[in-house]
């Protein structure tokens, strides 16, 4: 832990020093007699439990957001929820040395009945640290745990899923989407586990059809739409290159009601920007070509390095190319779970659109 200083000699505030990171100094502080010691560290993950008590208290839903990291004062640390597990990575070095005060916090705070490191190997690997994985304290995860997100039941695995194995960002998108799929033909892209499909069969869908290039990601998505009832003449999943399939659509005259696209990460460093527009702009272009006039797009974006004024214009890029007028009737964002820190905006890195396309 250093202060920082400005040029005059003046104290500006106190962080975590790490040379060895593009970011040398993650601020903890702004008040000169804040001391980081274990109180610190308790009013942190305090604050941090207290601005999800709305989610705790709902009976509906057990999987959520409870530390994210930069935006609740906690500089590389994320802990979620998910039923009795909280599943935590530490991805910066500052971070990773508190652990030993912040798991015994965890528990006397948070009462999981256990807690698991899922680590992100490349956040580590940028602040110099190796890769770390495993049960801290308490009882083991199974191998996929049941959760519940607003009434709906879904299962997650902890251990190889992606982020930490469910997109809690999404609940409330996938709730707004949800309503407006009635006796829609919806297209899910880049689909995972399910959870858009889940929704959109219960706000009225007729027919879901699910593509996604993992085979196990697939399997656990017809699992939940199993778990939560409905048959499999509801839905159909297609494990390919979303890109490829949906050309395919294309060429065979498919027509869709409503697309949902909520791909990957297409840029995690600065240099992969322009390569990743083209992807956001190629598969918006399709899906536009695919979608019956006064059709739904609701296309996202989780890219920290895509702003939201660029993907706007690359979607106005694809609007163009594919010759259909495209009106934005909502823009979507990340859960109240993942709060943006007016001092870093850089946390809102989820941005979506909900368009009509004539």
């Amino acid at each position: 832990v250093v202060d920082v200083m400005g040029a005059r000699g003046e104290w500006l505030a106190r962080g975590f020093l790490n040379r060895r990171s593009q970011i040398v100094v993650r601020v903890l502080t702004w008040e000169p007699d804040e001391i980081i010691d274990s109180d610190f560290w308790r009013r942190r993950l305090s604050r941090a439990a207290d601005g999800r008590a709305s989610l705790a208290l709902d009976d509906t839903t057990d999987a959520y957001r409870i530390a994210f990291s930069e935006s609740d004062g906690l500089p590389g640390l994320i802990i979620d929820r998910y039923a009795d597990w909280l599943i935590v990575q530490f991805s910066t070095r500052g971070m990773d040395r508190a652990r030993d005060t912040l798991i015994p916090l965890m528990e006397s705070l948070l009462r999981p009945g256990g807690i698991y490191e899922r680590a992100d190997p490349t956040a580590r690997r940028r602040e110099g640290l190796t890769p770390s994985e495993g049960k801290l304290t308490g009882e083991e995860p199974p191998e996929t745990i049941e959760i519940r997100e607003s009434g709906y039941r879904f299962l997650v695995d902890p251990r190889r899923g992606q982020k930490t194995g469910f997109y809690l960002d999404q609940r409330e998108n996938r709730r707004i989407l949800g309503g407006l799929c009635r006796g829609a033909r919806v297209l899910n892209a880049f689909a995972y586990t399910g959870a858009f499909a889940v929704y959109a069969l219960a706000g009225g869908a007729d027919f879901v059809i699910n593509i996604d290039s993992s085979y196990e990601a697939l399997e656990l998505a017809e699992r939940n739409l199993v778990l939560n009832g409905y048959a499999e003449d509801r839905y159909e999943l297609i494990q390919g290159d979303v890109f490829q399939v949906l050309r395919d659509y294309r060429a065979a005259g498919e027509r869709f009601d409503v697309v949902i696209l909520d791909p990957p990460k297409f840029a995690t460093t600065r240099g992969q920007v322009t390569t990743a527009t083209r992807g956001y702009k190629d598969i918006n272009l399709l899906a536009m070509r695919l979608l019956r006039p006064g059709g739904l797009l609701a296309t996202f974006s989780c890219s920290g390095l895509i702003s939201a004024d660029l993907f706007q214009k690359v979607v106005f890029g694809a609007a163009v190319d594919a010759r259909r007028d495209v009106q934005i009737i909502r823009r979507f964002t990340q859960g109240p779970d993942h709060p943006v820190l007016l001092s870093f905006p850089e946390s809102e890195y989820l941005k979506g659109l909900l368009c009509r396309v004539w």
